[in-house]
Protein backbone atom coordinates (compact mmCIF):
# COMPACT_ATOMS: atom_id res chain seq x y z
CA UNK A 1 0.00 0.00 0.00
CA UNK A 2 1.27 3.99 -0.39
CA UNK A 3 2.84 5.81 2.17
CA UNK A 4 -0.86 7.42 3.28
CA UNK A 5 -0.05 10.97 2.16
CA UNK A 6 2.29 10.81 -0.50
CA UNK A 7 -0.39 11.56 -2.89
CA UNK A 8 -3.12 13.83 -1.65
CA UNK A 9 -6.07 14.48 -3.40
CA UNK A 10 -9.17 16.73 -2.55
CA UNK A 11 -11.64 19.70 -4.25
CA UNK A 12 -11.41 23.02 -5.51
CA UNK A 13 -12.71 25.44 -1.77
CA UNK A 14 -15.12 23.99 0.81
CA UNK A 15 -18.32 26.43 0.16
CA UNK A 16 -20.58 25.51 -2.37
CA UNK A 17 -24.43 25.44 -1.83
CA UNK A 18 -25.40 22.16 -4.31
CA UNK A 19 -23.08 20.84 -1.97
CA UNK A 20 -25.03 20.89 1.08
CA UNK A 21 -26.81 17.54 1.01
CA UNK A 22 -25.56 16.08 -1.27
CA UNK A 23 -22.43 15.93 0.07
CA UNK A 24 -22.37 17.77 3.22
CA UNK A 25 -24.32 16.00 5.75
CA UNK A 26 -28.43 17.86 6.02
CA UNK A 27 -28.25 20.79 8.68
CA UNK A 28 -24.42 20.59 9.14
CA UNK A 29 -23.46 24.28 10.37
CA UNK A 30 -22.04 25.73 7.25
CA UNK A 31 -19.15 26.96 9.78
CA UNK A 32 -18.07 23.56 10.06
CA UNK A 33 -17.75 22.94 6.35
CA UNK A 34 -13.97 23.06 6.27
CA UNK A 35 -13.92 20.75 8.89
CA UNK A 36 -16.30 17.98 7.37
CA UNK A 37 -14.47 18.39 3.87
CA UNK A 38 -11.49 17.71 5.51
CA UNK A 39 -12.24 14.78 7.18
CA UNK A 40 -13.48 13.22 3.75
CA UNK A 41 -9.94 13.82 1.80
CA UNK A 42 -6.21 15.13 2.07
CA UNK A 43 -5.69 18.50 0.08
CA UNK A 44 -7.94 21.09 -0.39
CA UNK A 45 -7.17 23.86 -2.92
CA UNK A 46 -8.33 27.39 -2.07
CA UNK A 47 -9.78 29.44 -5.56
CA UNK A 48 -10.96 32.36 -2.60
CA UNK A 49 -6.97 33.48 -3.21
CA UNK A 50 -7.29 34.47 -6.67
CA UNK A 51 -9.45 37.27 -6.38
CA UNK A 52 -8.62 38.25 -2.99
CA UNK A 53 -6.49 38.84 0.19
CA UNK A 54 -6.91 37.56 3.55
CA UNK A 55 -5.66 38.58 7.10
CA UNK A 56 -3.34 35.50 8.56
CA UNK A 57 -5.90 34.67 11.32
CA UNK A 58 -7.50 33.19 8.29
CA UNK A 59 -5.16 31.34 7.07
CA UNK A 60 -4.46 30.31 10.60
CA UNK A 61 -8.20 29.08 11.31
CA UNK A 62 -7.90 27.20 7.99
CA UNK A 63 -4.90 25.43 9.58
CA UNK A 64 -6.49 24.55 13.09
CA UNK A 65 -9.53 23.25 10.97
CA UNK A 66 -8.38 20.48 9.33
CA UNK A 67 -6.13 17.50 10.62
CA UNK A 68 -2.52 16.76 10.71
CA UNK A 69 -0.98 15.83 7.17
CA UNK A 70 -3.91 17.80 5.11
CA UNK A 71 -2.62 19.94 2.83
CA UNK A 72 -3.60 23.68 0.99
CA UNK A 73 -2.72 24.50 -2.21
CA UNK A 74 -3.40 28.51 -2.70
CA UNK A 75 -4.49 29.85 -5.73
CA UNK A 76 -2.04 32.90 -6.88
CA UNK A 77 -3.57 36.30 -7.03
CA UNK A 78 -4.47 37.02 -10.72
CA UNK A 79 -2.63 40.31 -10.43
CA UNK A 80 0.08 38.67 -10.26
CA UNK A 81 -0.31 36.46 -13.55
CA UNK A 82 -3.01 38.41 -15.61
CA UNK A 83 -0.46 41.35 -16.91
CA UNK A 84 1.36 42.04 -20.15
CA UNK A 85 4.65 42.42 -18.79
CA UNK A 86 5.20 39.48 -16.51
CA UNK A 87 8.76 41.10 -15.13
CA UNK A 88 6.67 43.77 -13.71
CA UNK A 89 4.57 41.18 -11.35
CA UNK A 90 7.59 41.06 -8.48
CA UNK A 91 5.51 43.65 -6.10
CA UNK A 92 2.64 41.54 -6.70
CA UNK A 93 3.53 38.40 -5.92
CA UNK A 94 5.61 39.95 -2.71
CA UNK A 95 1.95 41.01 -1.36
CA UNK A 96 0.40 37.51 -2.16
CA UNK A 97 3.42 35.40 -0.86
CA UNK A 98 3.65 38.24 2.30
CA UNK A 99 -0.08 38.55 3.39
CA UNK A 100 0.21 35.24 5.78
CA UNK A 101 -0.03 32.12 4.02
CA UNK A 102 2.91 30.53 6.14
CA UNK A 103 0.59 30.32 9.06
CA UNK A 104 -0.40 27.51 7.46
CA UNK A 105 2.66 25.90 8.87
CA UNK A 106 3.00 22.66 7.35
CA UNK A 107 -0.02 22.53 6.09
CA UNK A 108 0.67 25.00 2.95
CA UNK A 109 1.20 23.07 -0.25
CA UNK A 110 1.92 24.22 -3.64
CA UNK A 111 1.44 27.80 -5.14
CA UNK A 112 -0.57 27.49 -7.95
CA UNK A 113 -0.47 30.29 -10.84
CA UNK A 114 -2.75 30.31 -13.43
CA UNK A 115 -2.33 32.85 -16.44
CA UNK A 116 -4.90 33.52 -18.75
CA UNK A 117 -5.97 31.39 -22.15
CA UNK A 118 -4.98 34.48 -24.20
CA UNK A 119 -1.36 34.35 -22.73
CA UNK A 120 1.08 33.38 -25.29
CA UNK A 121 4.51 31.47 -24.91
CA UNK A 122 7.55 34.14 -24.65
CA UNK A 123 11.01 32.48 -23.23
CA UNK A 124 12.67 35.78 -21.81
CA UNK A 125 8.54 36.77 -20.54
CA UNK A 126 8.08 33.35 -18.79
CA UNK A 127 11.90 33.36 -17.58
CA UNK A 128 11.46 36.58 -15.83
CA UNK A 129 8.57 35.56 -14.04
CA UNK A 130 10.24 32.39 -13.01
CA UNK A 131 12.99 34.09 -11.69
CA UNK A 132 10.46 36.03 -9.33
CA UNK A 133 9.07 33.30 -7.78
CA UNK A 134 10.56 32.90 -3.92
CA UNK A 135 12.19 30.03 -2.96
CA UNK A 136 10.98 30.46 0.73
CA UNK A 137 9.35 32.61 2.86
CA UNK A 138 8.99 33.41 6.77
CA UNK A 139 11.67 30.55 6.60
CA UNK A 140 9.13 27.62 5.07
CA UNK A 141 10.01 26.24 1.76
CA UNK A 142 7.50 27.38 -1.06
CA UNK A 143 6.74 25.24 -4.39
CA UNK A 144 4.91 26.59 -7.09
CA UNK A 145 3.31 25.23 -10.00
CA UNK A 146 2.01 27.02 -13.28
CA UNK A 147 -0.93 26.31 -15.23
CA UNK A 148 -0.59 27.66 -18.77
CA UNK A 149 -3.53 27.42 -21.03
CA UNK A 150 -2.46 28.49 -24.99
CA UNK A 151 -1.23 25.92 -27.34
CA UNK A 152 2.43 28.08 -27.63
CA UNK A 153 3.25 26.28 -24.38
CA UNK A 154 3.85 23.30 -26.16
CA UNK A 155 7.01 23.89 -26.38
CA UNK A 156 10.25 22.14 -25.43
CA UNK A 157 12.04 25.67 -24.48
CA UNK A 158 8.91 26.02 -21.96
CA UNK A 159 9.49 22.53 -20.49
CA UNK A 160 13.30 22.79 -20.19
CA UNK A 161 12.36 26.29 -18.00
CA UNK A 162 10.36 25.18 -16.07
CA UNK A 163 12.42 21.92 -15.23
CA UNK A 164 15.64 23.56 -14.17
CA UNK A 165 13.34 26.17 -12.03
CA UNK A 166 11.85 23.00 -10.09
CA UNK A 167 8.38 24.21 -10.87
CA UNK A 168 5.52 22.20 -11.90
CA UNK A 169 3.78 22.57 -14.92
CA UNK A 170 -0.01 21.78 -14.32
CA UNK A 171 -1.63 18.95 -16.09
CA UNK A 172 -4.64 19.68 -16.96
CA UNK A 173 -8.01 16.96 -18.26
CA UNK A 174 -9.64 19.76 -19.88
CA UNK A 175 -11.92 20.14 -22.68
CA UNK A 176 -11.38 23.36 -23.21
CA UNK A 177 -7.11 24.06 -22.75
CA UNK A 178 -4.10 21.98 -23.95
CA UNK A 179 -3.00 19.31 -21.80
CA UNK A 180 0.60 19.27 -20.97
CA UNK A 181 1.80 16.27 -19.28
CA UNK A 182 5.81 16.81 -18.80
CA UNK A 183 6.92 16.18 -15.18
CA UNK A 184 9.22 19.51 -14.67
CA UNK A 185 9.29 18.94 -10.55
CA UNK A 186 9.81 17.15 -7.59
CA UNK A 187 5.90 17.32 -7.43
CA UNK A 188 2.61 16.39 -9.58
CA UNK A 189 0.01 18.97 -9.96
CA UNK A 190 -2.96 17.79 -11.99
CA UNK A 191 -6.61 19.23 -12.01
CA UNK A 192 -8.98 17.11 -13.59
CA UNK A 193 -11.46 20.04 -15.41
CA UNK A 194 -13.74 17.37 -17.59
CA UNK A 195 -16.27 16.23 -14.96
CA UNK A 196 -19.90 15.45 -16.19
CA UNK A 197 -23.35 15.60 -13.90
CA UNK A 198 -24.44 12.55 -15.33
CA UNK A 199 -21.69 9.98 -13.81
CA UNK A 200 -22.17 9.90 -10.03
CA UNK A 201 -18.72 11.21 -9.23
CA UNK A 202 -17.88 13.24 -12.42
CA UNK A 203 -16.14 10.73 -14.50
CA UNK A 204 -16.48 7.20 -15.31
CA UNK A 205 -15.16 4.41 -13.29
CA UNK A 206 -12.54 3.26 -15.90
CA UNK A 207 -11.60 7.07 -16.12
CA UNK A 208 -11.42 6.77 -12.23
CA UNK A 209 -9.05 3.78 -12.69
CA UNK A 210 -6.53 5.27 -15.17
CA UNK A 211 -6.51 8.02 -12.61
CA UNK A 212 -5.60 6.18 -10.15
CA UNK A 213 -3.11 4.34 -12.12
CA UNK A 214 -1.44 7.75 -13.27
CA UNK A 215 -1.42 8.86 -9.79
CA UNK A 216 0.17 6.07 -8.18
CA UNK A 217 3.27 6.27 -11.15
CA UNK A 218 3.88 9.65 -10.45
CA UNK A 219 4.59 9.37 -7.01
CA UNK A 220 6.62 6.67 -7.87
CA UNK A 221 8.43 8.78 -10.18
CA UNK A 222 7.05 7.59 -13.34
CA UNK A 223 5.36 8.68 -16.66
CA UNK A 224 2.43 7.41 -17.33
CA UNK A 225 1.41 6.64 -20.97
CA UNK A 226 -1.28 7.40 -23.15
CA UNK A 227 -0.96 11.55 -21.88
CA UNK A 228 0.20 13.98 -23.74
CA UNK A 229 3.84 14.98 -23.54
CA UNK A 230 5.82 17.64 -25.37
CA UNK A 231 9.31 16.01 -25.62
CA UNK A 232 10.56 12.53 -25.01
CA UNK A 233 12.71 13.32 -21.99
CA UNK A 234 12.00 10.93 -18.74
CA UNK A 235 12.45 12.63 -15.43
CA UNK A 236 14.80 10.77 -13.07
CA UNK A 237 13.56 8.03 -11.24
CA UNK A 238 12.31 9.90 -7.75
CA UNK A 239 9.14 9.87 -5.60
CA UNK A 240 7.18 13.01 -5.80
CA UNK A 241 4.69 14.12 -4.15
CA UNK A 242 1.15 14.24 -6.01
CA UNK A 243 -1.81 16.46 -5.88
CA UNK A 244 -4.81 15.72 -7.74
CA UNK A 245 -7.83 18.09 -7.67
CA UNK A 246 -11.22 17.56 -8.81
CA UNK A 247 -11.90 21.14 -9.82
CA UNK A 248 -14.30 22.79 -12.37
CA UNK A 249 -16.77 20.52 -14.98
CA UNK A 250 -19.62 19.31 -12.99
CA UNK A 251 -18.66 21.17 -9.84
CA UNK A 252 -21.46 19.33 -7.80
CA UNK A 253 -20.00 15.67 -8.30
CA UNK A 254 -16.05 17.02 -7.32
CA UNK A 255 -16.09 16.18 -3.75
CA UNK A 256 -17.49 11.97 -4.91
CA UNK A 257 -14.73 12.17 -7.85
CA UNK A 258 -12.54 12.99 -5.20
CA UNK A 259 -13.93 10.49 -2.67
CA UNK A 260 -13.52 7.66 -5.03
CA UNK A 261 -10.34 8.53 -6.33
CA UNK A 262 -8.59 7.97 -2.73
CA UNK A 263 -10.88 5.04 -2.33
CA UNK A 264 -8.56 3.42 -5.36
CA UNK A 265 -5.65 4.95 -4.62
CA UNK A 266 -5.20 3.68 -1.27
CA UNK A 267 -7.51 0.75 -1.47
Amino acid sequence: MLPPMTIRIGIGGWTYEPWRGTFYPEKWPQKRELEYAASQMTAIEINGTYYSSFKPASFANWAAAVPDGFIFTLKASRYCTNRKVLADAGESIERFVGQGITELGDKLGPILWQFMATKKFDADDMGAFLNLLPAKHDGIPLRHAIQVRHDSFADPAFIAMARAANVAIVYADSADYPAIADVTADFVYARLENAVEAEPAGYTDAALDRWAKAARDWQAGGRPEGLPYVTPDTPAKAQRDTFVFFINGAKVRAPHGAKALIERVRG
